[in-house]
């Protein structure tokens, strides 16, 4: 989108780290909540350099000879490095307390967005079974969480940055943008529309170290790098419920790095998969 565009005038809302209980509420009214200075500038950098240290593996989306955005799965399987990214606080709190205290990671990915290149039409990531939108937006009937992807934005983000884009409240639609009303859409299937009930998508214009965290039904969208000579970083964290499996390609064929195991703390080895026996298993 042109930097010359003019912007939807909704705010995002932020929450300090600490505000277990507001970041809990912002899940349920918006679909998603933001905590900023997650991370700082240091850090940032780090991450970043990390990141371009990573080489392909499995079902990594990359190709030196090709323009494209760097897809790398499993980040958290490479080093213990990537271990304090996955509790962090703040984020581990908000998804603890709306997935439960046993839930875990089902992923964990590091993006680079070169100029040029970036996109995917809007869409949600993942929805369960439909819902009449008017049961969701009384609270007669509300959707637990379910799934949650927490990035951690590297870069200070303006318009031409490729930002995320986001629709407040459309986790309580009950559908994907695009569906009909009661149509099942249960993956990533992008659709046209871009506002609902009359709420815009709005950009997630953060700075550096910032993290958004947001639930697998909400509505949102990446954009294109519009910029002449800026790479955009992300860090994704994807978290599940307990009973949620793990996406942990090559699948079959995954392993876990033992280097990264014996440096994980309790909660860690927990957010890993190092579950307490339960049903099913």
């Amino acid at each position: 989108m042109p930097a010359t565009a003019t912007l939807p005038t909704t705010t995002l809302r932020t929450y300090a780290a600490t505000d277990v209980a507001g970041m809990q509420a912002g899940m349920e009214e918006d679909g998603y909540v933001i905590i900023p200075g997650v991370i700082d500038r240091a850090e940032v950098a780090e991450v970043k350099r990390r990141i371009d240290e990573l080489r392909p593996f499995g079902y990594d989306c990359f190709d030196p000879g090709k323009k494209q955005v760097d897809h790398y799965k499993n980040v958290f399987n490479r080093s213990p490095f990537w271990l304090p990214y996955l509790d962090k606080p703040g984020v581990i709190d908000v998804a603890e307390s709306v997935m439960g205290a046993d839930c875990h990671i089902i992923g964990m990915t590091g993006w680079r967005s070169p100029p040029g290149v970036g996109g995917w039409g809007m869409h949600i990531d993942q929805q369960f079974f439909p819902v009449e939108e008017e049961l969701l937006v009384s609270g007669r009937i509300k959707l637990p969480v379910m799934l949650a992807t927490a990035h951690f934005y590297l870069n200070d983000m303006t318009l031409d940055l490729c930002p995320t884009w986001v629709v407040p409240g459309s986790h309580k639609s009950g559908r994907g943008p695009g569906a009909k009303p009661g149509e099942a859409r249960y993956g990533f299937v992008a659709g046209d529309e871009r506002s609902w009930r009359g709420q815009e998508a709005v950009p997630v214009l953060v700075k550096a170290g910032d993290v958004m965290i947001f639930r697998s039904e909400v509505w949102h969208t990446g954009s294109k790098n519009q910029t002449a000579d800026q790479t955009r970083y992300l860090l994704q964290v994807h978290y599940g419920r307990r009973m949620m499996a793990q996406k942990f390609s090559p699948y079959l064929d995954f392993r876990f790095n033992h280097e990264v195991v014996a440096q994980a703390t309790a909660r860690q080895r927990r957010l890993l998969g190092g579950h307490q026996p339960g049903a099913y298993d």
